[in-house]
């Protein structure tokens, strides 16, 4: 009997109409367009309108998957979205996203791994698939970040942005040129909880709370963790980083990106880059670069896709797809 594999049949992604870019921000608190760039490599970013919930980008993303993957939402039984910024404490925002797309069969539920989040979503959902328990599922990274952000705060207001990304996966017999979600590899260590953390939560403030981050901290461990699960991505398929095809890193830093890419040898033309336009989008980050480099044909079916990211926890992963 041959093994069940994990295969993208769509891609669809959501930014919000409204641009915050740097000179907005330079009114804003004392920073500049140079300072920010120079740091993070990020130029703009996109900020929910008010009343624009998480479920709502969501949803948006949800919808453009699949009709690229030419699929209805009833054929769907599964919906994992990964997200930080939810609309409620409860029901997930997941469960609203299945509403609003018309599905009354299945399950839906939201996961929480900050930054790392789309790939521990991406990891769930497979072995959910692989496991014959459902057929196709929505895996959506999504976050509302300008809302839990101190804007006062220079070093962590010009970094983040808001968004939605979302995948199709469908269950198919191994074979179809080999295609799938190959591998995923995930980890934590809670030992870092104080270096990227929220001040807020249900039962300790009572409040929402603001992000806080210590930026050289999460730097300085965010190369090694990333390339440690990248490496274990190729021990467990045998590729490397000549036979990728693609590198669609979570976008948070531009200098994490291309110090991760040049640890690992990966060739810079083979890095997608979109934290330029989108700042860091968090969940949404990875799905929303896939999206991107997929809509300008860059990523083409059959091509080699390697994702990673790193989040708050700290939590990070990696995740290798046949496209």
């Amino acid at each position: 009997m041959s093994a069940i594999r994990s295969v993208v049949r769509g891609v669809g992604a959501y930014l919000p109409s409204r641009t915050l870019t740097n000179a907005d921000l330079a009114l804003m608190v004392d920073t500049s367009d140079e300072w920010i760039v120079q740091r993070t490599g990020i130029s703009e970013r996109h900020i929910a309108a008010d009343g624009e919930l998480t479920s709502d980008l969501a949803l948006h993303a949800a919808r453009a998957a699949l009709a690229d993957a030419g699929l209805d939402a009833q054929d769907i039984d599964l919906i994992v979205l990964a997200t930080s910024t939810p609309d409620n404490t409860f029901p997930a925002t997941a469960v609203s996203v299945q509403a609003g797309l018309g599905i009354t069969h299945g399950a839906a539920f939201d996961l929480q791994a900050v930054c790392s989040g789309f790939v521990f979503a991406l990891a769930t959902a497979d072995n959910f698939l692989k496991s014959g328990a459902y057929k196709r599922a929505l895996v959506i990274g999504a976050e509302t970040f300008s809302r839990i952000l101190d804007w006062s705060d220079r070093t962590t207001c010009v970094l983040f942005g808001d968004g939605a990304g979302a995948l199709v996966l469908e269950a198919v017999s191994e074979g179809e040129e080999g295609r799938g979600v190959l591998t995923t590899h995930l980890r934590s260590d809670g030992r870092h909880k104080n270096k990227l953390y929220v001040d807020g939560g249900v039962s300790s403030t009572k409040t929402v709370g603001y992000l806080r981050m210590e930026g050289r901290e999460v730097f300085r461990h965010a190369v090694g963790m990333i390339t440690d699960v990248i490496e274990d991505a190729f021990k467990a398929t045998g590729e490397s980083a000549a036979s990728i095809d693609w590198f669609v890193p979570h976008q948070a830093n531009r200098r994490i990106i291309d110090a991760s890419a040049v640890k690992l040898g990966i060739a810079p033309e083979k890095v997608v880059i979109t934290v330029d336009h989108h700042g860091n989008t968090s969940a949404a980050s990875i799905p929303l670069a896939l999206a991107a480099a997929y809509a300008d044909g860059r990523i083409k079916k059959g091509d080699l896709v390697l994702l990673e990211a790193m989040g708050g926890g700290f939590t990070w992963g990696s995740a290798l797809v046949r496209w």
